[in-house]
């Protein structure tokens, strides 16, 4: 029976585009190949409104082996005959509406867009936004999304090493769910996501397909409304134990040389696997969906085709070695079922029970085939008149500055994150793991060699907001200097890209500036984007759109564990100095925003070429030891840094202000390109010898009896400090 145009839009197709379905297939679609086509062409699988500007970034690099867009992640050489596969990508909308089941299926699935490659995972981080964390919602939100992580990574047996959350009420109704996987294959084991070869076998791996997380792709391509949870069905369903079998069983198929390609089943799953592998390889498939072992019976061809059960994969083998990969996966005790043959017309034809129910060309559901592309409208935001009124003289200097400061390290998003990362295990699976040392970036041991990995995930939205190509500029930074401040030399970097409605012409301003900031930060901070995830309509009726948020995840390489550096005073009588120049500004930090109430202010204060003189020598510094720690200023500013940088050792601090800043400036503002260090009084001619001509100032000495002495007034013991900064949330969430 044909589709109509009515379908169409409910499946959330604009009218052009039914047009165009009509003339790619000369012919009016059935329902099943418009609902193909409705989630190969919404935005979460087609990047249709991105596309452009996302072509925009910079994709290469000396130790790229893959580019973007070329497979499921990034590949990047490490030396040592291995490669690091990683990738970010977004489970916003179904972590809103069920945020268990949202947040563990995306650790699930990022997951496997790293052992589709033939690598096997090592570490998770991820990146979380919140509303206000004295809203019942919220709480009930960072409890399942916190559990969903936990419990998947923790079953899997892939340690989450690390990551950032935030809290504002912009993310009260979207949260935001980025999940971040890294991992490692030897060089020549590397698999694509392609199909080739007439007669080859296709096969369907792993769990059986059911009715869970049909519609996903579309329901990620609309706004959050009051509504959205009788989209509950949406949601897909985890099981993360038979994921490790299929980690297993795929890992062990791949050096058979048995497959011609692997893809995992993500968003859009069978539609989505089978046309991005035929279009890669120029071939098409045939399919019998009655041969797809299924979790209920009666399932219709279009909720096959849609549906976006977990743990499957789609792979192709050499014809004549079907039984060899056969007694792998049922070794595993994991389904491998022969459903279809690849083709060389270059179309999908699926049949049911003998009966032809969807024939479409594979490229016109690609990106890059037959998928539209839009450039939408894009206009300057209206509240960019409240940030440039601002002026920082209206701020008095508070009186009583401890007082101001136990507020601050006492917000959720300074604060501890212990009674997040206490649910993680971040040293479970393979021993790799090097992160219980405390340092700006985890830093990850790869098993077998010398190296290691450093990597983070990062991203002020905050900063965006005020500036988006500038804020954008700075997450990038930000992520290279954590990784800089551990030991590691930056290599590449992957992206979840999180905003509003696109057709919001201030929204997708937003969305231009920032990809124009992070390519110019990217080309000069030589960190290649390897590919990565966007996500639109984070917006509601009553929040409106989220602050931009660009959330980066990044990789860096130590070629030994040696080269790491930790971020916490070692020794009494250390000196500490801060790279870089302190600057009498309180623009967008924490401090002006939530204890001062200010909500529109300019962007901190932010120049690449220092940022990327600073990253070179920092890493010099580190790497030669001429430092004994390492961390840089972020938020909460420079009286964060040096807390934070106290804890381990119960150490504390005397240090002495700059009299040409506001004193609020100098503890609390968050100019960048700051990084404090603390250096032996016997690496201190050395030490200032290697500063060259770069800005540096020597501010006091580390106090071994743990008191925080802040020009001449005790502003008591570190031990204090400590009890408020790591039970802020936890005091919160009873």
């Amino acid at each position: 029976m044909q589709a109509t145009l009515e379908q169409a839009r409910q499946l959330g197709l604009l009218e052009e585009e039914f047009i165009k379905i009509k003339e790619i297939l000369g012919r009016t679609p059935n329902f099943n190949e418009l609902a193909m086509y409705s989630v190969m062409w919404s935005e979460h699988c087609s990047y249709k409104n991105s596309i452009t500007l996302l072509k925009t970034l910079p994709r290469d690099g000396e130790k790229l082996l893959v580019k973007a867009g070329e497979e499921n992640a990034g590949l990047v050489d490490i030396g040592d005959g291995l490669g690091c596969v990683f990738k970010i990508e977004s489970h916003n909308h179904p972590s809103a509406i069920e945020p268990f089941q949202g947040a563990a299926t995306g650790v699930g699935g990022i997951h496997r867009d790293i052992f589709t490659m033939g690598a096997r995972p090592i570490a998770a981080l991820n990146s979380l936004r919140f509303g206000k964390l004295d809203n019942p919602k919220t709480k009930w939100l960072l409890k399942g999304v916190v559990k969903g992580i936990g419990h998947y990574g923790n079953c899997f047996g892939v340690p989450t090493v690390g990551g950032e959350i935030y809290f504002d009420s912009c993310y009260q109704t979207n949260p935001l769910v980025n999940a971040m996987s890294v991992g490692v294959v030897k060089a020549g084991q590397m698999v694509s996501a392609t199909s080739h070869g007439e007669g080859n076998s296709v096969f369907i791996v792993g769990a059986a397909t059911g009715k869970d997380g049909i519609g996903g792709a579309s329901f990620a391509s609309a706004d959050i409304t009051e509504d959205s949870a009788k989209d509950l069905p949406s949601v897909q369903v985890g099981d993360p134990f038979e994921e490790k079998k299929l980690l297993e069983a795929c890992l062990e198929v791949i050096p058979t040389g048995a497959l011609i390609g692997m893809q995992d089943m993500g968003a859009a799953g069978i539609t989505c696997s089978c046309s991005e592998m035929s279009a890669k390889g120029e071939h098409g498939m045939i399919i019998h969906l009655d041969k797809v072992p299924t979790r209920q019976e009666n399932m219709l061809p279009w909720e096959m085709l849609l549906s976006e059960s977990q743990e499957r994969m789609l792979i192709v083998v050499k014809k004549g070695r079907e039984a060899e990969v056969q007694k792998i996966f049922d070794k595993w005790d994991i389904h491998c079922e022969q459903i279809g043959e690849v083709t060389t017309d270059g179309r999908l034809k699926y049949y049911m029970d003998g009966e032809l129910v969807a024939d479409v060309p594979a490229e016109s559901l690609v990106l890059g085939g037959g998928a539209p592309v839009y450039k939408r409208e894009s206009k300057e935001p209206k509240y960019f008149e409240q940030i440039k009124a601002f002026n920082p003289e209206t701020i008095p200097v508070p009186a009583d500055l401890k007082a101001v400061a136990e507020q601050l390290v006492q917000l959720p998003t300074i604060a501890s994150k212990r009674w997040v990362y206490e649910q993680y295990d971040s040293m479970v699976g393979t021993g790799n793991t090097q992160t219980n040392d405390p340092a700006d970036a985890a830093v990850v041991r790869v098993h077998g060699s010398t190296k290691g990995i450093a990597c983070t995930t990062d991203c002020n939205s905050r900063y965006v907001f005020a500036d988006p190509y500038k804020g954008a500029m700075i997450a990038v930074s930000e992520a290279a200097r954590n990784i800089v401040c551990s030991g590691g030399d930056p290599v590449a970097i992957t992206n979840c890209l999180n905003f509003g409605n696109p057709y919001n012409p201030e929204v997708y301003y937003q969305f231009e500036q920032a990809i124009k900031g992070m390519g110019d930060a990217c080309r000069k901070l030589g960190t290649p984007v390897t590919g990565g995830n966007v996500s639109f309509y984070n917006q509601s009726s009553d929040d409106g759109p989220v602050y931009p948020t660009p959330t980066i995840g990044m990789v860096g390489v130590l070629d030994t564990l040696d080269q790491k550096m930790t971020m916490y005073f070692k020794n009494a009588g250390d000196i500490i100095y801060v790279i870089g120049e302190n600057r009498n500004d309180i623009n967008c930090s924490e401090y002006l925003h939530n204890i001062c109430g200010v909500e529109h202010s300019p962007a901190p204060y932010f120049d690449m070429e220092e940022e990327y003189s600073l990253q070179r020598l920092v890493l010099k510094l580190a790497r030669g030891k001429q430092v004994n720690s390492a961390h840089d200023v972020s938020e909460g500013g420079l009286f964060t840094t040096l807390l934070e940088s106290c804890f381990r050792n119960n150490l504390g601090f005397a240090v002495s202000s700059d009299p040409n800043m506001r004193k609020d400036a100098w503890l609390f503002g968050e100019g960048q390109s700051r990084v404090v260090v603390s250096v032996s009084h016997t690496e201190k001619h050395a030490f200032e010898q290697m500063m060259g001509n770069h800005h540096f100032v020597q501010i006091g000495e580390v106090n071994g009896d743990g008191s925080l002495i802040i020009d001449g007034e005790n502003w008591g013991n570190v031990n204090n400090w400590k009890e408020k900064y790591d039970t802020a949330i936890e005091k919160l969430m009873k």
